[in-house]
């Protein structure tokens, strides 16, 4: 068995003479919320990308749950067990909310139908149709969604919106789900709400969650640890209170 659900090592890369990213060292357990975290232009986005195949690494690698992803397709890392969400929402504006949360439905295997099946619209494509269907309205009520699954994606209000992002990633069956800003652009209540909701899914899922966010008192009260980067390098990482109080951390984000 694995040691650590995720764990990156000196994970690194170059776009032509500029190092993104170098020697980066993240290891996370099973069942931890945790912060990836740093000012404007620090690297957080491009590792979220290196770990989804988005980029491929020019140094280093990483592991989920002990099997090496370098080099896999986005797709691939996908089936391996790993989501993601964006900082700009990417929904399927003109499809229902609940046909939005069905698209992260269609790989898993017990969803499978086939070409003729499906063509023919046999009995097994209507079977299957069905229990996406529930499954999809499952996911959306742990979201207070399921009365707004009819819907056009693009009329959620923007708080709705973040959430619906979150049960597509959620509904590809993720080891390691990854939030990128999921806080950014609500207002308290809506912080609020989806902090508890964060520690639901972690809970109810079992699931291991990995977050960029630039609202500190939001990573404060929910990251059980933390990675600080600046200039695409780790700059402290450990405990979240302890990490936030790091002389360089506060330098680094407040400047002198």
């Amino acid at each position: 068995m694995a040691e650590y659900i995720l764990e990156t090592k000196n994970l690194g890369i170059s776009f032509g003479g500029l190092k993104a990213a170098q020697n980066v060292n993240i290891r996370i357990d099973k069942n931890q919320i945790y912060g990836l975290i740093g000012p404007n232009g620090a690297g957080k986005t491009t590792i979220f990308n290196l770990l989804t195949g988005v980029y491929k690494p020019t140094t280093g690698t990483f592991y989920l749950d002990g099997e090496e992803l370098k080099g896999f397709s986005q797709d691939k890392i996908n089936h391996k067990g790993i989501a993601r969400t964006f900082q700009n929402i990417r929904l399927f504006n003109n499809m229902t909310v609940v046909r939005n949360v069905m698209v992260g439905l269609h790989d898993q295997p017990e969803y499978k139908c086939n070409v003729l099946e499906s063509m023919l619209r046999l009995p097994r494509h209507f079977k299957v149709e069905k229990e996406m269907r529930e499954k999809a309205k499952e996911l959306l009520r742990i979201f207070d969604l399921e009365d707004e699954r009819n819907n056009l994606a693009c009329n959620l209000p923007y708080g709705k919106q973040r959430k619906l992002e979150i049960a597509r990633a959620l509904a590809t069956n993720p080891k390691l789900l990854l939030l990128d800003e999921p806080a950014a652009g609500m207002n308290p209540h809506e912080t609020e709400d989806l902090e508890k909701t964060i520690r639901f899914i972690r809970d109810h899922f079992d699931m291991t969650i990995l977050l960029i966010e630039h609202d500190m008192k939001f990573v404060a009260g929910l990251c059980d640890s933390v990675t600080v980067l600046n200039f695409g390098t780790v700059l402290a990482e450990g405990d979240t209170k302890t990490a936030l109080k790091d002389p360089e951390v506060i330098k680094a984000y407040i400047g002198g």
